[in-house]
C-alpha cells in the first residue's frame, strides 16, 4: 500500500514541475536580502562496505568443513646415492724436445740435411746451434754445362737475459756453389762449351751482438760485421752499428734511433762491358743516419711522426750527400678490428752490397757496381680487418719513387775476354741503375677455417715509368700466390704452395772493340709468364718421429726465372724428421 502512495506522490510532483516550466515567463523578479553570512559544513564521511549483507533467500550459506590427516608409516629401504662431479677430459700437453734432426732425398739427386738444438744453460742463458744444407748434384735437361747447386749455412747463438737487460751475441758462416749455366741458344761450339768453367763459390762470415735494456732512456743497441767473398778473389766487408732512445714528451714518446753503416770492397775484374780485364772495381759506401720518431696514441687512432735524416759518402769517389726522408705512418679503427684504415710516407737511403745481389739472384758476375739506391719516398694507403671472424683481409695501393734503383739485366757476349771463369758468354747478370717511378696496387685474403686449416692468396700488380724509357728490366707486372695447410688429423698433414709471375723483358748483346755510332748490338727478350705448384705431405708416428714427402714444380714448367737459366722440372723429395733431447 506504501508503494503505491510513494507513486502518486512522485507522480504529482513531475506534472507539477512540468507545468512551472511552462509559466516560467509569467515569474517576476525578486530581491533577497541575505542577513547572514553563509557557513557551510561538512558532513562526516561513510564508507560502503566492501561485501553488503543480502538478507536474500536464494543467497547459499558456506559450511563449515573440518580436515584431518590421518598419517600410516610406511617402510622404505632407499638409500640416495652421493652425486659425483663429472670431470673434464683433459688433452695431455705435448712433449717439448730441445733438439730436431731431419734428412731428405729426391730427385734429380736433390740433398736436404737440417739440424737444430736449444741448450738451456741455465735459468738465464741459452745456447742455440743450426745447420741447413740443401743441394742438386744433377744437371738440367738440354744444359751444356753444369748446373748444380749447393747451399750449406751453420750458425750460433747465446742469449742472457737478467731483470732489466737482455743480450746476446751470434755467428754464423755459409758456402754457397752455383754455375753460370745460362749459355744462349746455338751460339757456341761444343770445344768452346768444354772450355768453359762455370762454376762460382760464395763464402759468408758473419758475427753480431745486441743488448736491450727495459725502463731506461737507452734502449737497444746492435753491432754486426759480416765478411763476403768468392772463388774469383772478390771480397767485401760491411759494419752496422745501431742504438735506440726513447723519451717521454709529455703524454706521448719520442724515439730516436742512430745507424751507422759501411759497406766497402773490391772485385778483381773489369765491367764484362769492357774488351779487356786490366783494371778491378773498387767501392766504399758510407752513411750515418738519424731518425726521430713521435708516437701518439688517440682512441682508435695511432700517428707515428718522424724524420729520416741521413749523410751518405762515396769514399771512393769523394763525394758526399744529406738526404731528409719522410717517416710518416698512421692507422684508424673505422669499424672496430673489422676496417683499419692505414697509410703513410716512408724514404730511406737504401744500402745496396754484393752479398745482398747474389741472395736476390745467384748468377750475377762478380764484376758489379755497388752504389746506394736514393729511395726518394713510398707513399701507401690500405684498408684491413675481419671480414668474418675467420676471413680477414688487406688491401693497399702504393706509388713510389726511387733513384738508383738496381735492375738484373744479362751481360754481354764478350769474346775478348779469357778471365778464370766463364762468365762472359752472356750467360750472367750485371746491375743497372734507373730512375723508376712505380704504382703498384695489392690484395690479401686470408681464411682460418679452424685451428686445423688455413688458405690464404695474395695478388701484386705494377706500373713501372723510368727515367731512361727502358724496360724495367726483369721486374713483372704482375705477380700473385695462394698457400693452403691442412692438419688432417693428428697424424696427417698437407700444404701447398702455388704462384704465377708475369712476363719480364731482358735483351742480350754483344761487346764490340769498336761500335758503330748509332748502331745497337742489342736484341730484346721477352720472357714468359710462369707458374708453379708445390706441396707437401707428412705424417707423425709419435711425438718424436715423422716422414714428410715433399714436390717442387709439379706441373714440370721448363720456365725461366732468368733469361737462358731454365729452372729443374718436376721434382720430389722424402725424408724422416725426429726430435729428441740433446
Amino acid at each position: 500500500m506504501l508503494k503505491h502512495l510513494y507513486l502518486l506522490i512522485a507522480i504529482l510532483g513531475i506534472s507539477q514541475l512540468v507545468q512551472a516550466q511552462e509559466e516560467e515567463d509569467s515569474i517576476g523578479t525578486e530581491t533577497v536580502t541575505v542577513t547572514k553570512a553563509y557557513s557551510p559544513t561538512i558532513s562526516d564521511a561513510f564508507k560502503l562496505k566492501s561485501i553488503p549483507n543480502l538478507n536474500d533467500s536464494i543467497v547459499l550459506q558456506k559450511k563449515q568443513i573440518e580436515y584431518n590427516i590421518f598419517s600410516v608409516p610406511v617402510a622404505s629401504t632407499f638409500t640416495p646415492a652421493k652425486g659425483k662431479a663429472s670431470a673434464v677430459k683433459k688433452l695431455p700437453p705435448p712433449e717439448l724436445y730441445n733438439s730436431y734432426a731431419s734428412a731428405g732425398l729426391g730427385n734429380p739427386g736433390n740433398l736436404m740435411a737440417k739440424f737444430y738444438t736449444s741448450r738451456v744453460i741455465n735459468r738465464d742463458e741459452r745456447l742455440d746451434l743450426g745447420f741447413d744444407h740443401y743441394s742438386s748434384l744433377a744437371n738440367i735437361d738440354d744444359v751444356a754445362l753444369d748446373s748444380k747447386y749447393a747451399n750449406t749455412e751453420i750458425d750460433a747463438s747465446y742469449s742472457k737475459r737478467d731483470r732489466d737487460i737482455n743480450w746476446g751475441a751470434d755467428v754464423g758462416l755459409q758456402h754457397q756453389l752455383y754455375n753460370w749455366y745460362g749459355l744462349p741458344e746455338d751460339t757456341y761450339d761444343a770445344e768452346t762449351i768444354n772450355g768453359i768453367d762455370a762454376k762460382q763459390n760464395y763464402f759468408m762470415g758473419e758475427v753480431g751482438a745486441y743488448v736491450n735494456v727495459e725502463d731506461a732512456y737507452f734502449k737497444n743497441a746492435n753491432i754486426q760485421y759480416r765478411r763476403f767473398w768468392d772463388a774469383v778473389e772478390s771480397g767485401e766487408n760491411r759494419v752496422v752499428l745501431g742504438a735506440g732512445l726513447e723519451l717521454p714528451v709529455g703524454d706521448e714518446s719520442l724515439g730516436v734511433n742512430v745507424k751507422l753503416d759501411y759497406v766497402g770492397g773490391s772485385f778483381a775484374n773489369a765491367d764484362v762491358n769492357s774488351p779487356t780485364n786490366d783494371q778491378g772495381i773498387d767501392y766504399s759506401n758510407f752513411q750515418v743516419g738519424i731518425n726521430p720518431n713521435l708516437r701518439m696514441l688517440r682512441d682508435d687512432l695511432t700517428v707515428d711522426l718522424g724524420l729520416n735524416l741521413v749523410y751518405g759518402m762515396d769514399m771512393e769517389e769523394s763525394e758526399s750527400n744529406f738526404y731528409i726522408y719522410p717517416a710518416i705512418a698512421a692507422s684508424y679503427r673505422l669499424l672496430d678490428e673489422n676496417v683499419i684504415a692505414y697509410g703513410g710516407v716512408k724514404g730511406e737511403l737504401r744500402q745496396n752490397s754484393y752479398y745482398g745481389f747474389v741472395e736476390e739472384n745467384h748468377y750475377v758476375s762478380p764484376t758489379l757496381a755497388i752504389q746506394p739506391t736514393d729511395a726518394q719516398y713510398d707513399a701507401y694507403i690500405g684498408f684491413k680487418g675481419q671480414l668474418l671472424p675467420n676471413l680477414s683481409y688487406n688491401i693497399k695501393g702504393s706509388y713510389t719513387a726511387e733513384n738508383r734503383r738496381p735492375l738484373f739485366h744479362l751481360n754481354p757476349e764478350n769474346s775478348f775476354r779469357d778471365d778464370d771463369k766463364g762468365y762472359y758468354y752472356g750467360n750472367s747478370f750485371q746491375v743497372f741503375y734507373d730512375d723508376i717511378k712505380t704504382l703498384g696496387l695489392f690484395a690479401e685474403l686470408n681464411v682460418d677455417v679452424n685451428r686445423n686449416f688455413t688458405l690464404g692468396i695474395n695478388a701484386e700488380v705494377y706500373d713501372y715509368d723510368t727515367e731512361t724509357d727502358n724496360p724495367a728490366w726483369n721486374l713483372p707486372d704482375i705477380k700473385g700466390s695462394l698457400f693452403m695447410d691442412y692438419q688432417i688429423d693428428e697424424q696427417w698433414y698437407m700444404g701447398v704452395n702455388l704462384f704465377f709471375v708475369g712476363e719480364r723483358e731482358d735483351f742480350s748483346a754483344t761487346v764490340v772493340e769498336t761500335p758503330t755510332p748509332g748502331i745497337a748490338n742489342a736484341t730484346l727478350l721477352t720472357l714468359d709468364s710462369y707458374f708453379d705448384a708445390n706441396a707437401h705431405v707428412g705424417y707423425r708416428v709419435n711425438d718424436q718421429l715423422s716422414f714428410f714427402v715433399k714436390g717442387a714444380n709439379l706441373s714440370n714448367n721448363d720456365y725461366q726465372k732468368w733469361a737462358n737459366f731454365p729452372v729443374q722440372g718436376f721434382q720430389i723429395l722424402g725424408g724422416a724428421t725426429y726430435k729428441f733431447d740433446f
